[in-house]
């Protein structure tokens, strides 16, 4: 059984940062694509940051410049450094990856259950 686990979520000023963790829990070979996404409340979800195989990333155009999505050096690891942030930054920041398993073919996609970011102005 594998699960993710978000933390780092809280209570910041606008211009403030914070760094989000996202820590994948069971057996797994490696994490072959990590992103992080975002809801608030009435609105959709929205892709924030996404961390491809290899080096590609790829960002929401208005946290371009503002957020870094990067992976641990530990192989269960990821995180997400939020720089400058607004007060419509406010949302759940939920994580989602997707790993290998050892003797299991494929790969599975996971859902944490998220952690919240509010930005007081």
């Amino acid at each position: 059984q594998v699960r993710l686990v978000e933390s780092g979520g809280g209570l910041v000023q606008a211009g403030g940062s914070l760094r989000l963790s996202c820590v994948v829990i069971g057996d797994i070979i490696s994490i072959t694509e990590v992103s992080w996404h975002r809801q608030a409340p009435g609105k959709q979800r929205e892709l924030v940051a996404l961390a491809g195989d290899g080096i590609s990333t790829r960002y929401l155009d208005s946290v371009k410049g503002r957020f870094t999505i990067s992976r641990g050096n530990a192989k269960n690891t990821a995180y997400l450094q939020m720089n400058s942030l607004k007060p419509e930054d406010t949302a759940e920041y939920i994580c989602n990856a997707i790993v290998a398993r050892p003797g299991v073919g494929g790969l599975l996609g996971t859902w944490g259950q998220g952690t919240q970011v509010t930005v007081s102005s």
